[in-house]
């Protein structure tokens, strides 16, 4: 008996120690806890939450040890040859009260620790969604625009090519209206004289056929502009 009672006492004592130490671990924890649940540094692999899941696992070693020895103790009450006194029996029933305020506490201040983790990582991934949306309208609404420079360039050099057209055509009929003129000169000169007609009909064959091949050149020339643009 006094064996069997020096045992109990050891694991009274050892019970109460653990107690102390159940406390003090837990109540670093809400601490801890309260501190890290309002900072922004909440996300899965972060400092905090390691130090987190630390402290938690800390706890929860000292839980299981206290449980174990309040099983201990509870066994040595059991024992047939030496009945537990009452002061025994209610000093084993106010060690588990302690023990289930404590687990109760602790899985309180874990539960809000999951809650404000959960919410974070549901921002994070809310604020990813965001980035990525914005970062491919931004990269679409670019490729829009850059294309929209290369069609608003390609009608100021369209824009330009026939400016230049029609200053051409405008040449041409400047021309055309001097060689008219001109051709009505030579008209009255051939009349008074005979014998030249020939020689200002190759004249006149000649200008129409330079006429014609400068006119075909610059055709092609506004086709393969107008190919190089489109391209």
């Amino acid at each position: 008996m006094a064996t069997s009672n020096s045992r109990y006492d050891a694991l009274r004592k050892q019970s109460r120690t653990l107690e102390s130490l159940v406390e003090s671990k837990l109540s670093a924890y809400a601490r801890l806890a309260s501190t890290v649940t309002r900072s922004a540094d909440l996300e899965a692999g972060s400092s905090s939450t390691d130090r987190l899941r630390d402290a938690e696992n800390e706890v929860e070693g000292l839980l299981d040890k206290l449980r174990e020895t309040h099983e201990e103790m509870a066994a040595q009450l059991n024992d047939a040859t030496s009945p537990p006194s009452q002061s025994m029996l209610h000093a084993v029933q106010r060690h588990r009260d302690v023990l289930q305020d404590y687990t109760r506490d602790f899985a309180r201040t874990k539960s809000n620790v999951q809650a404000a983790l959960d919410k974070a990582n549901l921002l994070g991934d809310v604020r990813n969604d965001i980035n990525s949306y914005k970062a491919a309208h931004s990269s679409v609404t670019d490729a829009l625009l850059e294309e929209r420079g290369r069609i608003d360039s390609s009608h100021r050099m369209i824009d330009e090519t026939l400016d230049q057209a029609y200053e051409t055509r405008a040449e041409f009929g400047r021309q055309r209206t001097s060689l008219a003129g001109i051709n009505t000169r030579m008209q009255g000169v051939l009349s008074t004289l005979p014998g030249i007609n020939s020689l200002i009909g190759m004249i006149q064959s000649r200008r129409r056929r330079d006429s014609i091949i400068i006119g075909c050149l610059i055709g092609l020339c506004l086709v393969a502009l107008m190919s190089y643009m489109t391209r």
